[in-house]
């Protein structure tokens, strides 16, 4: 027989309703004869007058008397059970400070190598906008980093100064770790300044605090913001006049402050930084030299020959050239193919002569013509990436290999098959200007689905090219070239054609696919009308 008791509580200063269950176990000397009722069950307790206590004295089976015995406490994300030998329910104390004691220092803050793109793994300092004391505003650029792909200038969240570099120019470091200290006072500069001559560039966030690690992780890196880094107008040579024609000097806050205090004319120098940015090492050097001119007496710059490379020279990679090396080996793992065809081009070429005087670029013609050809083939614009499965892509994006010096980077025109050709041209040379200045944002170069690699006009008739690791296929495009042919009379004839190599990945791609795609892109090619609509 059982009987079913209901109260009501609360625990942990929370309402609780709870049903209990008590067994009436009969006697080891049952009475048979004995009619009387059951006893009433015991009126419930009274609540104790503290809401976080409840006491109870019922007669409970062993298992809810335990769970009953079991007292609540609070968690992050749900309630846990404690154990308690006593019969009252509690809430234990909070945790001790000690044990909620966090891995923060707020003087002392370590600015991080930022992460500029999926695929970067270490970036190179370019050159420090800040000098070593100088106060920092929130949202002020500290540092100009090259990643794999753009120079970017590097922003802080916090207001402080710039109290020890951990890197100096021209060096290297992994994401994530530190690259200068932040110090929120002119007081803890010092201090930083001992503990960044105590710490690697690699060391962790217990470099800048005392606290031992306890169970609280330590706090994320300091927040940072990346943009494009500001370059001038694009020269041959390495180096660049700071100013041209009366425009912005570019220069480092430093050399600024170094150059009034050595009376050196900024207009006048010749900077080394990047994209012609004048650092504190110019201004020493122009002021060894006797000073830079005034403006009146101001001369055309000088043009500054790079020496020759001396031969048998070891050279390092850059940190573009290390991405390029890793993009092919990474592709070494794919198992492709390679399917050529010809392809006519005397309409293509009497349409750019046309409307090349509006602004018209063959390589917006070429990835316009790919974009219609890959609607019609979406296999050949998919992408496998996990060796299992394969992405029919939602966007025909095609990604163009632009050459530049130390490597190259391949602008992305985003789809390509929606945008009309005027605006895809205008677009194409916004990238291209973009990428030789290193300002290419991460998602205007990672997000292709397929390449386009020409080399027609260096008069290459063809060539293969290597798929870039998550993509399905790349087409190299060779130059188009007067071919004698035979014609459908039987005769002799002359056209001009063009040779394409497309390479791709044959765990999702097939020969039969490539070869219906560049019949499609022939009939495009050979037919253009479709292409300025």
């Amino acid at each position: 027989k059982r009987e079913i008791i209901t109260f009501t509580g609360k625990v942990v200063e929370t309402s609780a309703q709870f049903r209990c269950t008590r067994e009436n176990t009969p006697s080891s000397s049952p009475s048979p004869t004995n009619t009387n009722p059951p006893s009433p069950p015991p009126p419930p307790p009274p609540p104790s007058p503290n809401p976080r206590h409840l006491s109870l004295s019922l007669s409970l089976s062993p298992s809810m008397a335990h769970l009953l015995n079991t007292a609540f406490i609070p968690s992050s994300s749900s309630l846990r059970r404690h154990s308690s030998s006593s019969s009252t329910l509690s809430s234990p104390p909070l945790p001790s400070p000690s044990i909620r004691k966090t891995l923060i220092q707020a003087k002392i803050r370590e600015i991080f190598m930022p992460a500029l793109s999926s695929t970067m793994t270490e970036g190179k300092i370019v050159s420090w906008v800040k000098s070593e004391g100088d106060k920092l505003s929130k949202g002020e650029s500290v540092v100009v980093v090259e990643s794999d792909k753009a120079d970017m200038d590097v922003e802080t969240f916090y207001d402080g100064y710039l109290a020890a570099i951990m890197v100096d120019e021209g060096g290297v470091a992994t994401v994530g770790s530190a690259i200068a200290l932040l110090a929120e006072t002119e007081d803890e500069i010092a201090e930083a300044k001992s503990k960044a001559s105590n710490s690697s560039p690699s060391s962790s966030s217990a470099a800048v605090s005392d606290s031992p690690p306890v169970e609280v992780s330590a706090p994320p890196p300091l927040p940072v913001v990346a943009k494009a880094a500001p370059a001038a107008a694009a020269a041959a040579s390495s180096v660049h006049p700071a100013s041209e024609g009366g425009k912005r000097i570019v220069a480092s806050p430093y050399a600024k402050k170094l150059a009034k205090e050595l009376n050196v004319d900024l207009r006048g120098v010749v900077g080394s930084g990047p994209m012609g940015r004048i650092v504190a090492k110019d201004v020493e050097a122009a002021a060894v030299a006797g000073g830079a001119p005034a403006a009146t007496e101001a001369k055309a710059p000088k043009v500054v020959v790079s020496p020759k490379l001396e031969l048998g020279s070891v050279v390092p990679f850059t940190t573009m050239q290390n991405a390029v090396s890793r993009n092919m080996v990474e592709s070494l793992a794919v198992p492709t193919f390679r399917v050529g065809y010809t392809i006519t081009t005397e309409a293509l070429d009497s349409l750019y002569k046309k409307i090349k005087s509006k602004g018209v670029t063959m390589t917006a013609l070429l990835a316009k013509a790919t974009a219609l050809a890959l609607v019609k083939h979406p296999v050949v614009n998919s992408s496998c990436r996990d060796g299992k499965s394969f992405t029919y892509n939602s966007s025909i994006n095609i990604a163009v290999a632009v050459a530049m010096d130390g490597g190259l980077i391949t602008p992305v025109l985003q789809d390509a098959d929606k945008v009309d050709l005027y605006s895809l041209s205008r677009k194409w040379k916004e990238l291209v200007d973009k990428a030789r200045a290193k300002q290419l944002q991460p998602h205007e170069y990672s997000t292709g689905t397929f390449t386009l690699s020409n080399l027609g006009m260096f008069g290459v008739d063809r060539f293969d090219a290597i798929l870039p690791p998550g993509t399905g296929a790349i087409m190299a495009v060779g130059a188009s070239q007067p071919t004698v042919v035979a014609t459908k009379d039987g005769r002799i004839g002359m056209k001009n054609q063009m040779q394409v190599n497309v390479t791709a990945d044959h765990r999702v791609i097939y020969g039969a696919d490539l070869a219906s795609f560049l019949q499609t892109l022939a009939k495009i090619i050979e037919d253009p009308k479709d292409l300025t609509l």
